[in-house]
C-alpha cells in the first residue's frame, strides 16, 4: 500500500522564545525548499524581543501562530499539536518539530521527504540522520541508530523525526520531563506497535547548546523514569543503561576525537548516544 502526494501534508512546528535570529534561520531554511507542501505553525512563548512583532508582520507565511506565555518548550509543542488538530480540512498528515535555530539539511529535504512519507503510509514514525556542528565548526553527520535501540535513549534528534498525526493525535509531551519529554513521546508512539521507518535521508541541522546538552545528568535521570513508566523496565536494566550513557558522555567530554570517530560514522551498531 502506498499513499499519494495529495494525501501527504506536512505540519512544521517551530517553538521560539526570545530568539528572533534563530526563528529567521529556521524560516530561511523553509523558504529555500524546492517544494512548499508544508504548513508552518509557530508557537512563541511570549518573547520580550521583536519575535511577536515579526510574526504579526509576516502572518501570511504561517497557517497559525501565537505569542503568549507557556510552560516551556514541550508545553508550546503541545499547544501547536492542539492547533494542528483544530485546523479545518484539508488537514496535515504528518508533523516535524523544527525549533528556532534548527534548519533543514539542504533545500531539497522536503522534495525528497514527502515521497518517502507517501511510500510508507502505515508508519507511525519515520526518521533520518542529523547534522551537528563540532567544536571548531566542522559539520558532521550524526547517524540515526535503529529505533529498535530506543532503550538506549533518543536514536536520533527529534528534529530528524516525522510523526504521523493519526498516531500522535492522542499523545502529548509529558511536562514532568523538562528535558526528555521528546523521548517519552517517541516511546509512546513506538509502543503502539505500528511500523517505524528508517529513511535514507539527512533531515536537519541540529542547533546545539540546548538544555539537554547543558544538563545531561538530569536528562539521564528523566530517561530512567520514562523507561520505567512507559516500558516497565526494572532497576537493574535501567542502571545498566544509565551506566552506558554515563560512559558515552565521559568519552565525549574527555576524548572527543574518539567519540566523534565512533558516533559520527556510518556504523549504526554504536552504543554511544
Amino acid at each position: 500500500m502506498t499513499g499519494t502526494a495529495e494525501t501527504i501534508r506536512l505540519a512544521v512546528v517551530t517553538v521560539v522564545r526570545d530568539d528572533l535570529p534563530g526563528l529567521l534561520a529556521t524560516r530561511a531554511s523553509l523558504r529555500a525548499q524546492t517544494t512548499a507542501a508544508y504548513d508552518w505553525f509557530v508557537a512563541d512563548g511570549g518573547s520580550g524581543d521583536e519575535t511577536a512583532r515579526w510574526l504579526a508582520g509576516h502572518r501570511d507565511e504561517t497557517v497559525w501562530w501565537r505569542s503568549s506565555p507557556d510552560r516551556g518548550l514541550y508545553d508550546a509543542m503541545n499547544i501547536a499539536l492542539d492547533a494542528i488538530a483544530d485546523r479545518p480540512p484539508p488537514s496535515c498528515s504528518h508533523v516535524l518539530f523544527l525549533n528556532a535555530g534548527d534548519r533543514l539539511a539542504d533545500n531539497r529535504v522536503l522534495e525528497r521527504l514527502l515521497p518517502l512519507l507517501a511510500a510508507h503510509p502505515d508508519a507511525g514514525l519515520l526518521y533520518g540522520d542529523a547534522l551537528e556542528t563540532l567544536p571548531g565548526g566542522r559539520l558532521v553527520v550524526k547517524r540515526a541508530r535503529s529505533h529498535r535501540r530506543a532503550l538506549l535513549g533518543m536514536f536520533t534528534h527529534h528534529q530528524a523525526m516525522v510523526y504521523r498525526l493519526a498516531e500522535s493525535s492522542g499523545c502529548r509531551f509529558d511536562l514532568r520531563h523538562g528535558l526528555a519529554a521528546d523521548y517519552a513521546f517517541t516511546l509512546s508512539i513506538l509502543k503502539q506497535g505500528l511500523p517505524a521507518q528508517r529513511l535514507p535521508l539527512t533531515v536537519c541541522i541540529f542547533a546545539s547548546g540546548g538544555r539537554s546538552q547543558r544538563d545531561p545528568a538530569r536528562g539521564r535521570r528523566e530517561q530512567a523514569i520514562i523507561r520505567r513508566e512507559v516500558l516497565g523496565l526494572g532497576f537493574t536494566a535501567n542502571a545498566t543503561l544509565w551506566g552506558l550513557q554515563w560512559l558515552a558522555l565521559t568519552l565525549r567530554q574527555t576524548i572527543p576525537w574518539l567519540y566523534a570517530k565512533y558516533r559520527f560514522s556510518t556504523n549504526e551498531r554504536s552504543l554511544l548516544s
